[in-house]
């Protein structure tokens, strides 16, 4: 079992080439894009995600906690304007649902949250 978040796009912002969008990621994704979101923006410090956790982390206090805490990651990451102008990654990890990170797969059982930005 695992959780997906959905994360809803409506932007005005020139970088971004759709206007509206829903992709999926789950948090190991995250962790992927912040690292890559790090090395190459020197310039810019990368917020933190909210941490792992361990113990009840398919309650939904517990996932409600890490959606807020991914809401405000990519609310910062994705309103920077060197990000927005300079990133190879940002775009594509907001927009591209068939982008390198997350597959659904039909076997697992996973819940969806959903990450307005």
């Amino acid at each position: 079992m695992y959780t997906s978040y959905e994360i809803v796009c409506r932007t005005n912002i020139p970088a971004f080439k759709l206007k509206h969008s829903v992709v999926r990621r789950r948090y190991s994704d995250f962790e992927h894009f912040r690292d890559i979101l790090e090395r190459e923006s020197s310039r810019v410090t990368i917020p933190p995600l909210p941490g792992k956790v361990f113990t009840n982390r398919f309650s939904d206090d517990v996932i409600e906690h890490r959606r807020e805490g991914l809401q405000r990651f990519l609310q910062i990451v994705a309103g920077h304007p060197l990000l927005q102008t300079g990133s190879k990654v940002l775009a594509s990890f907001i927009q591209d649902y068939s982008s390198l990170y997350y597959t659904p797969r039909p076997d697992q059982v996973y819940k969806v949250y959903k990450i307005p930005i």
